[in-house]
């Protein structure tokens, strides 16, 4: 997927300061998280499934 093409956005729970922002991205490969401030800095992408279990773990 070009970089152009990836469409980022902020995570609901993210704070409207700016202090705690996480945006969140679909790559065909999984999800890619990153820092908001720092939107040329360093990715994670995961499994679909470890995203999904994350979260899960997250919420409870």
């Amino acid at each position: 997927m070009e970089a152009g093409k990836i469409v980022w956005r902020k995570a609901t729970r993210s704070t409207s300061t700016g202090g705690e922002c996480v945006e969140l991205a679909a790559f065909p490969e999984g999800v890619g998280v990153r820092d908001s401030k720092d939107p040329d800095g360093p990715k994670l992408i995961v499994r679909r499934n470890e995203f999904a279990a994350l979260m899960t773990t997250l919420k409870h």
